[in-house]
């Protein structure tokens, strides 16, 4: 249960959130909104244009230099990476916060003196409500949770394109590698809380309005990790993630979907194709609530079995599906609505 400052906090969030906003208030969250997705989409690829640009002309020391500072720093993700107050608590997010809006909603206390591993579902197109929760201090997960460091933990490929890696460092996203993992729940002490989006790039390919589909039956090494570091298993859902934009989804077995399946074996990440409400990058403005589920308690298992692997993932799927139904119909679903586990 809430304690009466905590369900005050939420109250005042609300209202906030819904107030009558300005032409000025709704350019900003708009313009906010647009450079997040401008960055999710195309700051890694001009990253490296300039850098590759930057060698062929007078300034290619400062491309030289930065390839050797590259080497030298090539572990630091791996190692808890860079995070930086001040990026995280940039204006910007939340104007990013208020353009949907994006709510954090608590149902259990986070021990501080206890590790989780945070399993956060749907990916949706660009997860929205995981970044905004996770990786800024826009939606109070630190007054939410005291002593409890969330992180946020992403393709393990974005953290080699120049530049782009100090940004999302900065942001503090780590990689979702197992030494990355290993060092965050087993060499940064206590209260730590390691997200990851579970379904991952196959998720993002089933996201639709009206679909709430995730990915995890086969999906059971982030129950491995959390049993080799003793961390709680805590199941996160975010509902209205799948209504921020349309996508042509492609049947499977389609050439569209051979392709699509084909570039995310390659590349690790799939390419959707889809639109927002305006200029087609603006996702629409729906609300999204990340309801974050109680901890299942789980043992250190320095190797653990099949068996135990297993149960665990049985018993977080069935927690999943618990929180799924609890919150649906306070955050605008239907009760007949059902989760779809595959």
């Amino acid at each position: 249960m809430l304690s009466i400052a905590e369900n005050l906090w939420y109250g005042l969030q609300v209202a906030e959130m819904t107030k009558e906003k300005t032409q000025w208030k709704e350019f900003l969250e708009a313009v906010s909104v647009l450079q997040w997705v401008l960055t999710f989409l195309f700051l890694g690829v001009a990253c490296i244009i300039l850098m590759v640009y930057l060698m062929f002309t007078s300034l290619w020391p400062f491309s030289a230099l930065y390839f050797i500072w590259l080497v030298v720093d090539w572990q630091t993700p791996e190692r808890g990476g860079r995070r930086t107050k001040f990026l995280r608590k940039w204006r910007v997010w939340e104007h990013l916060r208020d353009f949907f809006p994006i709510k954090l909603v608590k149902t259990a206390e986070l021990n501080p003196n206890k590790n989780y591993v945070l399993g956060c579902h749907p990916h949706g197109i660009m997860s929205a409500g995981a970044f905004t929760c996770f990786s800024t201090e826009s939606c109070g997960f630190i007054e939410a949770f005291p002593g409890v460091r969330a992180t946020l933990a992403i393709l393990a490929g974005l953290f080699r394109i120049p530049l782009f890696r100090e940004y999302i460092m900065a942001a503090g996203l780590c990689p979702v590698s197992k030494p990355s993992l290993a060092h965050l729940l087993s060499k940064s002490g206590k209260g730590n809380a390691v997200v990851i989006v579970i379904g991952g790039a196959a998720e993002s390919l089933a996201s639709s309005p009206g679909v709430n589909t995730v990915v995890m039956r086969q999906r059971k090494g982030f129950v491995r990790v959390a049993l080799e570091f003793g961390a709680d298993l805590v199941p996160v859902y975010s509902f209205g993630e799948n209504e921020l934009f349309q996508q042509v989804i492609f049947s499977e077995g389609s050439l569209g979907r051979r392709l699509q399946d084909l570039f995310k074996k390659i590349m690790g990440f799939a390419p959707c194709l889809f639109v927002g409400e305006r200029m087609a990058f603006l996702p629409y403005r729906s609300p999204i609530t990340t309801v974050v589920g109680s901890p299942i308690p789980v043992p250190k298992s320095v190797s653990p079995t099949e068996e135990e692997v297993d149960h665990y993932h049985k018993l977080y799927m069935e927690a999943l599906s618990k929180l799924f139904h609890e919150h649906k119909v306070s955050c605008g679903l239907s009760e007949s609505h059902k989760l779809q586990i595959i």
